[in-house]
């Protein structure tokens, strides 16, 4: 079974990665093991001029890992675009039971949306739309969270996408 993705979609400086890191410690712990997937729609650069990674890549190499005890960075040529299912597919394995992306406001993804003023400032595709996250009243027939009900998020996303058992028939329980 493929790793659910949900996605935080809303306009810059709405709040999105103050309400996913947030979360995030309520899901672990419940138990869930998350994976997030960011879309940077304007590009970036991890890597710093000058390290061996970046002259590894500068020399021509196509991807490029740096590995340290317990951790592992990767730059690596990719596509255009690759949409989450992409991500998920290439590089992660099934012992994760959630995936929060934030972005593809336009993907079918299942959304939560985070609105400072009002539902129409940011165009967003109504399929799929879980709740909404918001400082204003929203006239929808989906859930609506304050900016500040972290746990009421999290238990939506809980309810939403139950843990996977493939993480305990695996001894990885936590």
């Amino acid at each position: 079974m493929a790793v659910p993705i949900v996605s935080f979609v809303g306009r810059s400086n709405s709040g999105k990665t103050t309400l996913i890191e947030r979360v995030i410690p309520e899901l672990v712990r419940a138990g869930y093991k998350v994976a997030t997937v960011k879309h940077a729609g304007h590009g970036f650069d991890l890597d710093t001029e000058g390290k061996d990674s970046w002259r590894h890549k500068r020399a021509g190499a196509s991807s490029v890992m740096v590995l340290s005890k317990g951790s592992m960075a990767m730059f690596a040529d990719v596509p255009d675009q690759m949409n989450v299912e992409d991500v998920r597919d290439q590089f992660l394995d099934h012992t994760y039971d959630l995936i929060i992306a934030e972005g593809w406001k336009h993907e079918g993804y299942p959304k939560i949306v985070i609105v400072r003023e009002q539902i129409g400032e940011i165009p967003v595709s109504m399929e799929g739309l879980l709740a909404v996250v918001s400082d204003q009243p929203v006239d929808l027939h989906i859930p609506l969270f304050g900016l500040d009900d972290v746990v009421g998020v999290a238990a939506l996303i809980m309810k939403q996408f139950p843990r996977s058992q493939s993480r305990a028939e695996h001894g990885l329980e936590t």
